[in-house]
């Protein structure tokens, strides 16, 4: 159980992953860039107005979340500000999906700025999750009752009644929540109470969360042509079953699921190039957009919080601001799908055809889709801060935009790819954690990671240069029937350990947790740290001239303080003491740090809430506020002054 509750998930997300990796191979194999330019084209000028029009009014509905929320918490905040916090925490998490940039994340760092009390924020971030899924529900239950044939494998009588049935219970569901609110004002759930927020307020979350989800899924309708037998409501229940999906994989904006989904669902309706048009427009509306602009309002929002430390927290000591990693992660995944994606359209002949056979290759759909795959694992690895992770990325991406110009793809692809090497490199004092691979001595799991890594390079490389197998993507060797099976099970094999052991090599070094004895403390002095009288342990940066004791408390470790000693060791001290947490399966914690390190504690998913100082000078608690702060407040000497 241990195990499916820590892996389950990737595991879950990783499968739907590569289900809708089939499903847009099958789909794209009759597909060229020509035929999806040529639905762009054909789209209407109405209905991008109309899409637009339907985004609009779609983000609108989700800024009454945030104002209702916090009339709920019982500190209302003006709707320029539930507003503000609204779009980028949705924009961002739709997009994003790290927990840096969580939607949580987003909020708490929104309203403990405009000063409501941690308890207040946290009812504000429950009440927009538990809205947003009310919709889902309510919208859920009525398509299955009203069209259970939504789902295409579910044809049959018993299938039809067994779908009605779930739409009963989700309705169920949604008028228990309701009839709770209404006679039961509050109730304890797993330990924790829970504050309904009345008759009326209930109603209407429902209802606005409804026409949050039918606004969002017309956005995709009005992009496409109609189609016989395709009513709204069929693909309001197609929409609501392909982003459930894409929230399952839990991949940042649903990339490849939603897309798979959507694709498998409506290929009955509308020829793929016409689907796939829409898609690329409706992420565009909804998604890319959106994002660009809450990424410039989270910074200027950043920037006007931190003025007074934007010289303690210059570059050159590694230090960037909380959303560009993960931004530039997402991108990067981004560019893995291209090269996925890519991997998966018919041939073409490129600039260089018959010139050079060695180049014609390497710009193979089977090198663009081993290229593609490996960006993925890397781009986890720069969420992690891993240098090695930036230099991989870097050499990826570049392979990646010389595919693409030597495939002849479109020069805006080519130039993608280069214009996200160029903002990666902008950035690398952001990328100063170390690997295990270039940090420890050579272990046996390594050195099985590394020869791992080479044999299956070289197997694949054999195979996609005298294979005959330029034309299809590595996994589509493995489902291609009319390969031979040693063939299909030899490259299955050595695409997936090649990936595995990417990732078993971008992990960060391990770093030791000391204990706190008389030598930890006489090296939290010379680094300039008073040893507190009690602690359970103490993290020293990778260079050993910084660190901090901490204490255990039930799952969470808590800091007791910066860092302190060399001003970069604190920044890796701080790194240190996370990965340390998350090999012991709990969550960092900081009490009463000062403000110089509040960007780092933000790098690492922490949120801070300022508490009473006994020197006058401003002090903070950092947690994952989403999970832990409602065990920290009451555990704290003095943290009821953050209430």
């Amino acid at each position: 159980m241990a195990l499916l509750k820590r892996h389950g998930p990737t595991v879950f997300g990783l499968l739907l992953l590569l289900g809708a990796l089939f499903v847009v191979q099958r789909e794209f194999r009759g597909l060229a860039w020509a035929d999806i330019r040529g639905a762009l084209h054909a789209t209407p000028a109405a209905s991008l107005w109309a899409a637009a029009g339907f985004t609009l009014l779609a983000y609108l509905i989700l800024t009454a979340y945030d104002r209702l929320g916090s009339v709920y918490a019982g500190h209302p905040v003006s709707y320029a500000r539930t507003s503000l916090a609204s779009f980028v925490a949705y924009s961002m998490a739709n997009n994003l999906g790290f927990q840096t940039v969580s939607g949580a994340a987003v909020r708490y760092r929104f309203y403990a700025a405009w000063g409501l009390p941690p308890v207040a924020i946290a009812k504000v971030v429950a009440f927009t999750s538990l809205t947003f899924g009310l919709g889902g529900f309510a919208l859920g239950g009525l398509v299955l009752v009203v069209e259970p044939e939504v789902l295409p494998f579910f044809g049959d009588d018993t299938a039809r009644w067994a779908m009605q049935a779930l739409g009963l219970l989700l309705w169920a569901i949604v008028c228990a929540y309701i009839l709770l609110a209404r006679f039961v004002p509050h109730f304890r759930l797993f330990g924790h109470q829970i504050d309904l927020p009345g008759f009326r307020m209930a109603v209407g979350q429902t209802a606005l969360a409804s026409a949050d989800v039918a606004v969002t899924a017309l956005i995709f309708w009005a992009l496409l042509p109609p189609a016989e037998g395709l009513t709204f409501l069929h693909f309001l229940g197609i929409y609501v079953a392909a982003y459930t999906a894409g929230i399952a994989a839990n991949v940042p904006g649903g990339i490849g699921v939603f897309d798979g989904a959507m694709l498998f669902a409506l290929s009955g309706y509308l020829p793929t190039p016409v689907v796939v048009g829409a898609l690329l427009l409706f992420r565009l509306y909804y998604y890319i957009v959106p994002l660009f602009l809450a990424g410039l309002m989270f910074a200027a929002f950043e920037v006007s919080q931190r003025r007074h430390l934007l010289d303690r927290l210059a570059p050159e000591r590694g230090v960037a601001m909380s959303f560009e990693v993960p931004a530039l992660a997402a991108l990067t995944g981004l560019a893995a799908l291209v090269l996925l994606f890519i991997g998966a359209l018919p041939p073409k002949p490129g600039p260089l055809e018959g010139v050079f056979e060695l180049l014609d290759e390497a710009a193979s759909h089977f090198a663009a889709s081993v290229v593609g795959s490996l960006l993925l694992v890397a781009a986890y690895g720069l969420v992690r801060r891993l240098a090695i992770s930036w230099w991989a990325t870097l050499l990826l991406l570049l392979n990646g935009a010389m595919i693409a110009w030597l495939r002849g793809e479109p020069w805006w692809l080519t130039t993608g790819f280069l214009l996200v090497a160029l903002l990666l490199a902008t950035v690398r004092p952001a990328f100063y954690r170390r690997a295990r691979l270039t940090s420890e001595p050579l272990s046996v799991e390594t050195a099985a990671a590394l020869t791992a890594l080479g044999l299956c390079a070289f197997t694949l490389a054999l195979v996609a240069y005298g294979g005959g197998v330029a034309d299809s993507s590595w996994w589509g060797v493995v489902f291609a029937e009319e390969a031979p099976r040693t063939l299909r099970f030899g490259v299955g094999l050595a695409g997936v350990l090649l990936l595995v052991a990417a990732a078993r090599l971008l992990r960060p070094a391990r770093p030791p947790a000391l204990p706190f004895d008389q030598a930890a403390r006489e090296r939290l002095a010379a680094v300039g740290a008073v040893p507190p009288p009690l602690a359970d342990g103490v993290v020293f940066g990778e260079a050993g001239r910084a660190g901090f004791a901490f204490v255990k408390r039930d799952g969470v470790w808590l800091g007791l303080g910066d860092p302190e000693g060399e001003a970069r060791d604190r920044v890796s001290a701080i790194w240190r003491f996370r990965d340390i947490c998350e090999q012991a399966r709990v969550d960092p914690a900081f009490w009463r740090v000062g403000p110089d390190l509040l960007r780092v504690y933000g790098d690492i998913g922490l949120t801070a809430f300022p508490v009473a100082s006994q020197d006058g000078a401003p002090r903070w608690l950092v947690c994952r506020a989403e999970r832990d702060l409602e065990a920290l407040l009451p555990l704290l000497p003095g943290a009821e002054d953050a209430r």
